[in-house]
């Protein structure tokens, strides 16, 4: 049987995103049944795998050891609720970055195929900004909106991939994939 793999976006898909960056671990806060969705996709047998763009680290706005903090915090808050992350990918770039792996360029996700030895063909994505859909396009993923972070304004954009499934939260997308 194939693995089950999922790759979530981290900022407005686990946690409650922000303009000004996530810059501290007591900025980082679940959306609630976001951790449990999460739980909930383990005890299927899915592997959680976070790709999160993170140009707060490009831009001088946090370093390595607040990311890794923060990350520390998902991952702790997880365990809490029975549920856990096969990997967290990030793309430390700024956005004017000629890098690869910052979304929408596929460079990240690609990463995650050749980590897990899996083709990414028909794997959800899941994300609240355009970026994260038209990665999951890119390396022939299936993107996942949710409505929650920025996912209502990115639902309103006329390049929404076509076939993008629309869920109000991560909750709705786990009981999806769960049933």
């Amino acid at each position: 049987m194939p693995m089950k793999l999922i790759i979530l976006d981290r900022d407005g898909v686990i946690n409650v995103d922000s303009d000004q960056f996530i810059k501290s671990p007591e900025e980082w806060k679940p959306i609630p049944g976001a951790l449990e969705a999460i739980a909930r996709l383990n005890q299927w047998g899915w592997r959680v795998v976070v790709a999160s763009n993170q140009s707060g680290v490009g831009r001088g706005l946090f370093g390595m050891d607040t990311l890794n903090a923060i990350n520390d915090k998902m991952v702790k808050s997880l365990a809490q609720v029975g549920g856990r992350l096969d990997a967290i990918f990030f793309c430390p770039h700024p956005a004017d970055s000629t890098c690869d792996c910052r979304k929408p360029k596929p460079g990240m996700l690609l990463q995650i195929a050749e980590r897990f030895n899996v083709p990414l063909e028909g794997v959800p994505v899941v994300g609240d900004s355009l970026r994260d859909l038209q990665a999951a396009v890119a390396v022939g993923g299936k993107p996942y909106l949710v409505l929650t972070g920025k996912g209502e304004k990115t639902r309103e954009n006329p390049e929404l991939p076509p076939g993008t499934e629309v869920y109000p939260d991560l909750a709705a997308v786990a009981a999806e994939l769960t049933s």
